[in-house]
């Protein structure tokens, strides 16, 4: 199971580590994987989080999450190595949680599952593809929240 270090954490909402846990607990069931890497949960501004989603995506706009994987696998990666990081927009959460009609907490956790899939090289470029990670995400889901 990931384990995971959470750098500037919000300040509108609190994020439970027993959640964040079981999350990655049931991820690493879900694909028959101890992940014994690291993740790092970054929270940075809207301007900074478009700045990265302009240099790395090229897309000039503010996005919720994105995700990065340091390598192409984890086969060489030793314990406790990072593995990739997950940086996301506090500003954007709470504008989706509004829209979305989420709590803040919920949608962290939502866009937490999402980008850990991604972390793992799941990905919803075409139809298949985004079936695929759909069904991930909504069985991740169902087994911590339902």
């Amino acid at each position: 199971m990931f384990k995971f270090e959470i750098i500037n954490p919000p300040k509108s909402f609190i994020i439970k580590e027993k959640i964040v846990l079981k999350i990655f607990e049931e991820l690493s069931f879900l694909e028959k994987e101890k992940m014994f890497w690291i993740l790092n949960i970054v929270f940075v501004s809207n301007k900074e989080i478009k700045e990265l989603n302009k240099n790395y995506r090229k897309i000039d706009s503010a996005t919720d999450v994105l995700s990065f994987h340091y390598y192409d696998d984890f086969s060489s990666l030793e314990k406790y190595e990072i593995a990739g990081e997950i940086i996301l927009s506090e500003e954007k959460i709470i504008e989706q949680w509004k829209e979305y009609k989420l709590w803040s907490e919920l949608e962290f956790y939502k866009l937490l599952i999402h980008s850990s899939l991604h972390i793992l090289w799941y990905d919803h470029e075409d139809d298949e593809d985004y079936k695929i990670m759909k069904e991930k995400e909504d069985i991740l889901w169902n087994k911590i929240f339902n």
